[in-house]
């Protein structure tokens, strides 16, 4: 979710469930250590519960990196160990770490030591030609040793040389059975599952078998998704959050970040698919991807968008 679910997009995904947890992009160590920490870790506090996902593979960094992030108020410390694109293998880390379970839990163990929140593990099921179950049972288990408890299981292999990203979420066989194993096997650890689901429905299938479902890209194009969630699976009581008051609280965020001097942009691209398979959807979507409409129109630009919407319903 490189470049996808930015601070914004948490926001955003907020308003339209209070319980979901939230997770960030993946920041590497040395964005953090050398870079722009402010910029990396700044967050609004309406979206707790949020986890930092980091990047590396290096114990020290990676634990001067946690420090950081639970300075910051994050709620939880993410290690990937599932990114299979080539500029992150070239950074030694990433789904390449699947190969070093002994680094992993050198590296979870110094995260550990340096913060007090959760330190889990995202990873995939398996890397290029592996297939067997065992290989994952002993990644686990090497890494729980370590003392991580909360392990995010992408029922894929990770293909590491050949596919691109987007092929690795496509090619690869989803192999759900190997995550339920592995709740199975280790029924003291929390095993999330995550890969190719895209329903509430499908979500709820899985629970029976795991502790927790990960949704990452069908969330993001089909965000409303999230509107159910807190009902069905966190007992909420309210009323489901209806697109239009989304859509008003969004518009009051907008309004406050642009006073600040962001790029209205930067804050509708991420809600583009709030309407999806609503009547005039397309024209609110349109309107809010117009730069200059948005350069010029500022947050009033919501008010055209909807216009496609009422015209619609007329």
């Amino acid at each position: 979710m490189m470049d996808w679910t930015d601070r914004h997009c948490r926001y955003f995904h907020r308003l339209l469930s209070q319980h979901t947890w939230l997770y960030t992009e993946m920041v590497t160590t040395g964005a953090l250590l050398h870079g722009d920490v402010p910029r990396h870790l700044d967050f609004d506090a309406a979206e707790h519960p949020v986890a930092l996902q980091l990047g590396g593979s290096e114990p020290a960094d990676l634990a001067q990196a946690a420090r950081l992030g639970a300075q910051w108020g994050y709620d939880e410390i993410n290690l990937n160990c599932g990114c299979p694109s080539e500029r992150v293998q070239r950074g030694a880390f990433g789904a390449c770490l699947m190969a070093e379970p002994a680094l992993v839990a050198d590296c979870v163990k110094a995260m550990r030591d340096a913060v007090s929140v959760p330190v889990t593990v995202k990873h995939r099921i398996g890397i290029d030609s592996v297939e067997a179950y065992d290989f994952v049972r002993d990644f686990v288990g090497q890494v729980a040793e370590a003392g991580c408890e909360t392990f995010i299981v992408h029922a894929r292999n990770a293909i590491l040389k050949g596919l691109s990203p987007k092929e690795n979420r496509e090619i690869p066989p989803l192999k759900y059975d190997y995550v339920y194993r592995l709740k199975r096997d280790f029924p003291d650890l929390e095993i999330i599952i995550n890969g190719g689901i895209d329903t509430l429905d499908a979500a709820a299938v899985h629970l029976e078998h795991v502790d927790g479902v990960m949704i990452g890209r069908e969330a993001y194009h089909q965000p409303y998704l999230l509107a159910g969630v807190d009902t069905r699976f966190y007992g909420a009581t309210a009323p489901v959050v209806s697109r239009e008051a989304v859509e008003a609280g969004l518009i009051e965020y907008a309004a406050r970040q642009v006073a600040r001097g962001t790029y209205l942009g930067a804050i509708t691209r991420h809600a583009l698919g709030l309407y999806r398979g609503v009547s005039g959807a397309r024209g609110w979507r349109r309107t809010l991807s117009e730069s200059k409409r948005l350069a010029s129109d500022g947050v009033h630009a919501f008010a055209h968008a909807r216009t496609f919407l009422q015209a619609a319903e007329a």
